[in-house]
């Protein structure tokens, strides 16, 4: 099922219910994606300072994939109408 993430919170959200989903702890889920459960427990929480590397990886163990597409809706012309 496709969700959409718009913020670095909604996608810490989304990695949190899969990795619930998955009867995962933190510990675990950090484990198998080779960092720290204090840096899962960053990026779940939002933390705009995350690598991308480390959202990749946690993807990698949670069997998920990033897809990027159009934005739904009106055309913006200014940045802070999309947030």
């Amino acid at each position: 099922m496709s969700q959409i993430a718009r913020s670095a919170r909604q996608l810490g959200n989304l990695i949190q219910r899969t990795r619930k989903q998955r009867g995962l702890t933190q510990t675990e889920l950090a484990q198998l994606a080779g960092m720290r459960q204090e840096m899962v427990s960053k990026i779940e929480t939002g933390h705009e300072g995350t690598k991308l590397s480390s959202v990749f990886a946690l993807f990698a163990a949670l069997d998920l994939e990033l897809v990027v597409d159009t934005r739904s809706g009106r055309a913006t012309q200014n940045i802070e109408d999309i947030f």
